[in-house]
């Protein structure tokens, strides 16, 4: 699971954060997996910024479920650095650390500069990384501290170029967003494991799927609940401005431009939103597309009760077997959630 610390209207920003706790302690006791948390850079509707902060309190609420990032931009850092945050993550809670990388610069050019960081600026993501794992293995230029003989899992945030890279570098990958549509994902996937480099690491190739998934009685009331970010998505596109989560009823209650409403339905048709029977077979057309062995959830949406609801219901369809041999989020089964 990852959650983005969304900010909710009618609530200070800083609450954001203690609901992904709470969020989180719920996922530990359901049996999910991993959770994971992002980082924003000032986007309005988003209060997680650093990642290492984030996880080092979910640490502190929870025991056993494994906690990461979804993940550090490394772009913005020093690999450095990087190694010695989630270090001292790992000597904090032994074992239950992920570290998921990404690329994105930035959603505006003043984040960017702000940032220290202009599109034009050389890619050194594979070096980054490459220097990354040195200091997270003690074998680079100098020894990162806390030293440890456990691995951090790596993960690579990817696109078409970043699945090769991962490939190249034998990591495993997540993979999201427009590229799940993709009509040249299968392709990519299969370059991906075809190309793929044995690691210390990662002796075989290994693919998440990144999903938005919200579950409910029935397909209309899981549909009010995707509304909320939907709506958020259409109107950052009119406004600039990635806003709060808002009510549902306030969101009708709101007038709807053509452009705004037909961009709210194609953030809807993109999401898994629907009964456990219809996300179900979605989620087995999905699985047998991508042959993934783990499934990311990424949902929120503005009634809490409802959302925390929508993450038991998921756990309780991961828990059946599906079509093929995926998806679980209470077993150590292949494909988790």
């Amino acid at each position: 699971m990852l959650d983005r610390s969304r900010t909710r209207v009618g609530c200070p920003e800083g609450a954001a954060l203690t609901h992904t706790i709470e969020r989180a302690v719920a996922a530990e006791r359901l049996g999910y997996h991993r959770f994971w948390v992002a980082e924003h850079h000032a986007v309005p509707g988003i209060a997680s910024g650093a990642p290492p902060v984030l996880i080092g309190a979910l640490g502190a609420h929870t025991s056993t479920i494994r906690l990461g990032s979804g993940g550090v931009m490394l772009p913005h850092h020093q690999p450095l650095v990087v190694a010695e945050q989630f270090l001292m993550l790992d000597a904090l809670y032994p074992g239950r650390i992920d570290l998921g990388l990404g690329r994105s610069l930035g959603f505006t050019a003043p984040v960017r500069r702000a940032l220290r960081h202009e599109r034009d600026e050389p890619d050194t993501f594979a070096d980054d990384i490459g220097e990354l794992r040195d200091y997270l293995d003690g074998t680079g230029a100098v020894t990162a501290r806390p030293a440890t003989e456990r691995q951090i899992p790596i993960f690579v945030l990817a696109t078409g170029r970043g699945l090769a890279l991962a490939a190249q570098l034998g990591l495993p990958v997540v993979v999201g967003g427009p590229m799940l549509d993709s009509p040249s994902l299968g392709e990519l996937l299969e370059a991906y494991r075809n190309d793929f480099r044995p690691s210390a690491r990662a002796p075989e190739p290994s693919v998440t799927v990144s999903v938005d998934v919200l579950v409910a009685d029935t397909d209309a009331e899981a549909r009010d609940l995707a509304l909320p970010e939907a709506w958020a998505m259409a109107r950052s596109r009119q406004t600039g401005e990635f806003g709060a989560l808002e009510p549902v009823g306030t969101i009708r209650d709101q007038a709807w431009p053509n452009q705004v409403r037909e961009r709210v339905e194609a953030h809807l048709a993109r999401t898994t939103a629907g009964s456990p029977a219809s996300v179900r077979s979605r989620l087995d057309r999905l699985a047998e597309r991508t042959g993934a062995e783990e499934l990311l959830t990424f949902t929120s949406t503005f009634d809490r009760d409802a959302q925390l609801a929508s993450d038991a219901a998921l756990a309780g369809i991961m828990t059946t077997p599906m079509t093929t041999q995926v998806m679980t989020s209470r077993t150590p089964a292949p494909t988790r959630s």
